[in-house]
């Protein structure tokens, strides 16, 4: 072994080590850079758009750095429609079905993963089956009920069904995480005299915290860019959210449909902000959350 390593020290054509790794890298960067790039690409459009004077948003070729940079754009789309009022609206829909949607969807998927009884599995791909129902199925039924209910106009119909378990695929991912948590720990709860719900809320909950956050961050997105619902349900201005104040930034005039389109990506950067900020700082957790979720199932 040290004749051989020695030889390959005196050979002008050893390579260092190490080599193989960095160029294993260094092909890797080469192949995310571009898709980064691509992926970045529409943002950075928005970006360059909401900075421009309207005069230069056409132009052809594009003009990439925005030249003069109008930062005027900002205040007036928040001026252009009552933002604090939709932002408030948006905020406490998506605070309640994030709520409803964390502890129906956590407390289904610890009934899944530790109940025993006849049945368990099938009614388990019932639940899964019906992640492939279109919702445009279920919407002139679920509308008519709501209806019937006098909820229409109101935020009822867009957190409620978080509240009634209507989360096929984050049972799914929180029932796999909950399966990799052994059960040596819910018979030393029970020895400890903690109770079915106990052993959920004190040992189960703060075991799975990265797998909630990867369900609450896709939650928080849906709610807080759903559009499809708002518009079905939310009639009266004061109840409209961001989503529907962005819509209603595209105007009409001379006969013709048009957009301010600074003024529209402008308020699109500001919306999206809230998104951005939410997974970088729980990104760690959310990629373990996923990856972790497929280990058991």
């Amino acid at each position: 072994m040290r004749l051989s390593q020695r030889a390959e020290r005196a050979s002008p054509l050893a390579l260092p080590r190490g080599w193989w790794r960095r160029a294993e890298q260094a092909l890797v960067l080469a192949l995310i850079i571009p898709g980064a790039l691509l992926f970045l690409a529409p943002f950075l459009w928005m970006l360059s758009t909401s900075l421009k004077d309207p005069k230069f948003i056409y132009l052809f070729p594009p003009q990439l750095i925005p030249n003069p940079v109008v930062w005027g754009n900002y205040p007036k789309a928040l001026t252009e429609m009552p933002f604090g009022q939709y932002a408030w609206n948006t905020v406490q829909v998506t605070f309640m079905a994030l709520l409803g949607h964390l502890l129906s969807a956590s407390l289904t998927a610890y009934g899944f993963a530790r109940l025993r009884f006849p049945g368990r599995d099938l009614l388990f791909i019932l639940l899964l089956s019906t992640i492939m129902l279109p919702p445009q199925v279920t919407l002139i039924p679920t509308f008519m009920i709501f209806r019937s209910l006098g909820w229409i106009d109101t935020f009822l119909p867009l957190y409620v069904p978080d509240w009634l378990g209507a989360a096929p695929f984050s049972v799914f991912l929180l029932r796999q995480f909950i399966a990799t948590i052994p059960h040596d720990l819910d018979d030393a709860a029970k020895i400890d005299g903690c109770s079915f719900f106990g052993i959920y809320w004190r040992i189960i909950l703060p075991l799975i915290r990265p797998a909630l956050v990867a369900v609450a961050i896709f939650v928080f997105l849906a709610n807080w860019n759903d559009f499809y619902y708002a518009v079905i349900y939310l009639n009266s201005r004061s109840n409209w959210t961001l989503s529907l104040g962005l819509h209603h930034l595209m105007r009409t005039g001379s006969g013709l449909s048009y957009v301010e389109m600074e003024i529209l990506m402008a308020a699109s950067i500001i919306v999206m902000l809230p998104c951005l900020a939410l997974f970088f700082v729980a990104q760690r957790s959310f990629i373990q959350g996923i990856v972790v979720s497929g280990v058991k199932g």
